[in-house]
């Protein structure tokens, strides 16, 4: 047996082979089970830590904003503009690290207070620059579920970078579509080069934002 292996069970370490795992089987194919055959222990050894799979899903989706803030470099002399840039940029990677990754994200509950600290940051960043506590509010989450949504939809189509689903080849899309060559053409533009789409989208976003609360 491993040394892996005969490390203590714990959250965090259920967490990570969990990820690992999703990675390989996805979401659907994600068990307890599983998880705790490759952890060479009985399934009723995690429900010590795991009451069910959706209190596992919100660990996993803790570890993931953990590892995300520890790969952002935010500047004090930031803006609002650049932190929103910076935080969903860096919160896409964060999910595209991982097959389902925007899938387990999306309505976790964080189970620790681990990400009230780069809330409470920048929500004074927000409230600096004019904004009301409720315009800073609804500004993030905007921005953030803009982000979830966008990589859901990018993961439907990639589900890791590299993979690309059956049923996504452009030039079959576009001879489909023949007898309506704008919605033929616009199959470049819905599902590839997602990195300029997902940059263009967000500075929509971001103008939008300034543009309806008024803000510098």
């Amino acid at each position: 047996m491993s040394t892996e292996r005969r490390a203590p069970l714990d959250r965090k370490r259920v967490a990570d082979t969990a990820l690992r795992l999703l990675d390989e089987a996805g979401l659907d194919g994600l068990t307890l089970r599983a998880i705790a055959r490759e952890l060479d222990v009985k399934a009723p050894a995690l429900y010590w830590h795991f009451k069910d799979k959706q209190a596992l899903l919100d660990e996993m989706a803790t570890e993931m904003y953990r590892r995300m803030v520890a790969d952002i470099v935010f500047d004090p002399a930031d803006t609002w503009q650049d932190r929103t840039r910076k935080a969903n940029h860096g919160l896409r990677a964060a999910l595209l690290a991982h097959r389902d990754g925007a899938k387990v994200f999306s309505g976790s509950r964080f189970t620790g207070t681990d990400h009230a600290v780069q809330m409470e940051e920048n929500l004074r960043l927000f409230t600096a620059a004019g904004f009301t506590l409720a315009d800073a509010v609804r500004a993030s989450s905007t921005a953030y579920s803009f982000t979830i949504g966008f990589v859901t939809e990018e993961q439907g189509v990639q589900p890791l970078p590299g993979e690309r689903r059956e049923g996504f080849d452009l030039a079959e899309r576009a001879r489909l579509l023949a007898g309506f060559p704008l919605s033929a053409r616009a199959g470049a533009e819905i599902f590839d080069d997602y990195d300029r789409q997902f940059g263009e989208g967000l500075e929509i976003v971001v103008a939008g934002i300034a543009a309806r609360y008024g803000a510098p």
